[in-house]
């Protein structure tokens, strides 16, 4: 579940990011603290396509998930 909490706030902090004066309120600066830390790892590897077009939220989805369904199948094959 925790997993699926942070993969939504990564889709709104991006989303937010096609309105720049949303960042600049209480939500907005918490999401950035929590989010940007995660999103900075795969900016230093992934460069914007073009100058302007990040994909580097894409990535970081995909590996998140990745990593969620790693950890669902260890964890199902140590319990069960």
């Amino acid at each position: 579940m925790i997993f699926e909490i942070y993969f939504y706030m990564i889709v709104i902090y991006v989303l937010m990011s096609w309105l720049p004066n949303l960042r600049e309120n209480f939500i907005g600066e918490f999401l950035t603290k929590l989010v940007e830390p995660y999103l900075s790892v795969f900016r230093r590897f992934i460069p914007p396509i073009m100058g302007m077009l990040d994909i580097s939220p894409i990535i970081a989805l995909f590996v998140l998930q990745f990593v969620q369904s790693g950890l669902k199948f260890v964890i199902h094959s140590i319990f069960f």
